[in-house]
C-alpha cells in the first residue's frame, strides 16, 4: 500500500483472498495486486508460510485482503458501487461477476464468488435519481425496481415518459 494511505479497507476472506484480488484486479479498472504477506508462524487461520493477508486497490480504493479464515460472511452493509458509462460497460462487470461463481440480486446488486456484494450502476440511473423534476426519479426508481442487471435503454425510457 501507498505510504500515503491512511485509510485501508479491510476485507475477510476465508482462505483465498490472492485469487480475489488478482480477480478484481483482471476484472475492474484502477486496480492493482501489491504485496502478498505470508504468516510468520501458525495462526487460527492458516499455518507458517501461507498466504495472510494481500495489498491490492480496487478502483484506485486501497484494500487488504486478509485470509482470516471461516465464519466470518460479507453482508449488504458493505458493497462496491461502480459507475458505467453505457450498457456494454455495465455488462461487461455484471457478466464478470456473475460469469465467475457470482449472485444476480436486485436493482443492479449482485455479489461475487467470495462474498462481496457489488452494485454496478449506470450514471444514467445515478442521475435519474438526483433530477430536479422528481417525477423523472420516481419512473426511473419504478423501473428499476423490475430489475437485476440494470437495463440502461429501459431506465433512458423510464426518464424520457
Amino acid at each position: 500500500m501507498s505510504p500515503a494511505a491512511k485509510n485501508t479497507i479491510c476485507l475477510w476472506f476465508d482462505h483465498d483472498a490472492e485469487a480475489a484480488a488478482r480477480f478484481y484486479a483482471e476484472t475492474f479498472p484502477d486496480c492493482t495486486v501489491g504485496a502478498v504477506h505470508r504468516a510468520p508462524a501458525d495462526n487460527p487461520s492458516c499455518k507458517e508460510g501461507e498466504v495472510l493477508t494481500v495489498e491490492f486497490t480496487v478502483m484506485g480504493i486501497p484494500c487488504i485482503g486478509l485470509n482470516g479464515g471461516p465464519g466470518v460472511p460479507h453482508n449488504w452493509a458493505f458493497s462496491f458501487q461502480v459507475a458505467t458509462q453505457d450498457q456494454a460497460e455495465t455488462d461487461r462487470y455484471w457478466n464478470a461477476i456473475i460469469g465467475n461463481g457470482g449472485e444476480a440480486s436486485e436493482c443492479g446488486w449482485c455479489r461475487d464468488k467470495w462474498g462481496l456484494h457489488w452494485q454496478i450502476t449506470p450514471v444514467v440511473l445515478t442521475q435519474a435519481f438526483t433530477h430536479q423534476d422528481r417525477s423523472i426519479a420516481r419512473r426511473a426508481f419504478e423501473a428499476m425496481m423490475t430489475m437485476s442487471r440494470i437495463d440502461v435503454a429501459a431506465i433512458e425510457a423510464a426518464v424520457r415518459g
